[in-house]
C-alpha cells in the first residue's frame, strides 16, 4: 500500500497522468474486448504523455521511475482496462529489468534506448513456443538460430507474443543450431510475420498473437546473450522484480471491480427495504472481506517493490521466492475479490452492459501468467524447510 499524501509532488503529477488516462481507457475498455482488437489507440495516448520511456535511465533521456511508482502507474492504468495495462507492462517493466540488470550491451541498450524515447519504440521478449509452453518451465526452443557471415538467421514461431501488433523491438530465444546453446537475439518487429491467433476468455486486447520469424537475419551487435539451456542469464540476477507489473495489474482490475460494488451498495435500496444494501449484513461482510484482500495483497507487493528499490542489487535475487508470493496472493485475491463484487451486485453482474463481467474474466487470465501457483510454492517450500535438511552424507 502506499499514501498519496506523502509521495513526492512529481510522482503525484504523473498518477494524475496515468489517472486520466485510465479514465479514456475504461470508456473504451468494452469496445476492445468484445471485438478482441488491440487497442492502439490507448498506445498512442501513451506514448505522447511520454509513460513509455518513464523507466528509461536519465542517461538516455528517460525518468527512471522505480520499480514502486511504476507499479502505482500499472494498477492505475488497469482500473481502466486490464488488457492494455498488462500489454504496455511488458515493455515499461523489461526496460527497468534491462536497466537493473545491464544485460544488453551498452551501445545495443542506449541505441533501443533512444528510440523508446525519440519514437514511442516498444520492446518485448517473445519465448513461449507451442512445444515448450512457458520458458519458465525450462524448455528447449525449437526456434533455431543458424550463424551466418556477420551474424544469424532465425526460423521458427513463438506464442503469446504480448504486445506484437506494437512492438519495434523483440528479444528472441532460439537454439543455436549445431550447438547445445540458447541465444537470445534482439530482432526489429517488422522483420516478423504476425499471426493473429490471440482469441480467448479473458485479456482479450492484449495482442498476444503469433508470430512467425522466415529466415530472419540478425546482425552480430544485436546478439544479447548465448548460454546452455536452463543457465540463468543476466536478465535473471536482479530477483525478477520487474515482474511485479503482472500482480500489479490484476489488482488494478480488483480494485476496479471494487469500487464498483462499493459504489453499488452504497446507492443500490430495493424497494423491500429501508437501506442501501450495503447496510444488509452479508453484502456488508462480504464487503469487508474484499477490502481485507486487497490490503493483504496490495501491503505486499508495495513492501517488496520498496525494498527491491533500496536493496544493494546483490541482495535482490533473494527476493525471488517474496515475488512469486506477492504475484500468487495478488492473482488469487483479485479473483477472489471480482467474484465477491459479482455475488454483491447479483445477476445484474453477468450483464454485457456492465463491467463485472469482463473483469471476472480479465482476472482469470493472472493464474496463467507466471511464475505459476505450483513454483511459487515449492520455492517457499524449499526455502522453509532449508534450515532444518542434514546435508547429504553421500
Amino acid at each position: 500500500m502506499y499514501d498519496e499524501r506523502e509521495l513526492s509532488a512529481d510522482v503525484r503529477e504523473r498518477l494524475a497522468i496515468t489517472r486520466e488516462l485510465a479514465t479514456k481507457f475504461s470508456e473504451r475498455a468494452a469496445g476492445y474486448d468484445e471485438t478482441g482488437a488491440f487497442p492502439h489507440e490507448n498506445i498512442r495516448d501513451l506514448q505522447a504523455v511520454g509513460y513509455v520511456a518513464w523507466t528509461v535511465p536519465r542517461e538516455y533521456g528517460g525518468l527512471e521511475i522505480s520499480l514502486s511508482e511504476m507499479l502505482m502507474h500499472q494498477e492505475q492504468l488497469a482500473r481502466g482496462d486490464g488488457s492494455t495495462a498488462l500489454a504496455i507492462g511488458w515493455h515499461v517493466g523489461m526496460i527497468l529489468n534491462l536497466r537493473s540488470t545491464g544485460a544488453f550491451p551498452d551501445e545495443l541498450f542506449a541505441a533501443v534506448c533512444e528510440t523508446v524515447v525519440q519514437d514511442g519504440a516498444l520492446i518485448n521478449s517473445c519465448a513461449s513456443e507451442p512445444a515448450t509452453g512457458s520458458p519458465s518451465r525450462g524448455g528447449k526452443p525449437e526456434t533455431t538460430a543458424v550463424p551466418v557471415d556477420g551474424g544469424y538467421r532465425i526460423r521458427g514461431r513463438k506464442t503469446f507474443s504480448t504486445l506484437s501488433p506494437a512492438l519495434t523491438w523483440i528479444v528472441v530465444t532460439a537454439t543455436v543450431a549445431g550447438e547445445d546453446v540458447v541465444g537470445q537475439f534482439l530482432v526489429r518487429g517488422e522483420d516478423v510475420e504476425i499471426v493473429e491467433t490471440w482469441n480467448v476468455l479473458g485479456m482479450r486486447a492484449t495482442g498476444s498473437h503469433d508470430i512467425v520469424l522466415h529466415d530472419v537475419f540478425v546482425p552480430s551487435n544485436h546478439v544479447v546473450s548465448i548460454a546452455r539451456p536452463g543457465a540463468k542469464t543476466e536478465r535473471n540476477q536482479d530477483g525478477g522484480g520487474w515482474l511485479l507489473h503482472i500482480p500489479a495489474c490484476y489488482l488494478g482490475v480488483g480494485l476496479a471491480a471494487r469500487d464498483f460494488a462499493m459504489r453499488y451498495a452504497a446507492t443500490y435500496q430495493p424497494n423491500s427495504l429501508p437501506h442501501p444494501i450495503a447496510d444488509v449484513a452479508h453484502v456488508e461482510q462480504k464487503l469487508g472481506e474484499m477490502e481485507l484482500k486487497l490490503l493483504a495483497a496490495r501491503t505486499l507487493l508495495y513492501d517488496l517493490a520498496a525494498r527491491w528499490d533500496r536493496s544493494d542489487p546483490v541482495d535482490r535475487p533473494r527476493l525471488r521466492a517474496q515475488f512469486g508470493a506477492a504475484k500468487t496472493l495478488a492473482t488469487n485475491a483479485a479473483n477472489e475479490v471480482v467474484d465477491l463484487a459479482m455475488r454483491v451486485v447479483g445477476g445484474r453482474s453477468l450483464s454485457k452492459s456492465l463491467p463485472l463481467e469482463r473483469y471476472y474474466r480479465d482476472v482469470r487470465a493472472g493464474l496463467h501468467n507466471p511464475p505459476m501457483d505450483d513454483a511459487v510454492y515449492r520455492m517457499l517450500a524449499k526455502e522453509g524447510t532449508a534450515p532444518y535438511r542434514q546435508p547429504n552424507r553421500s
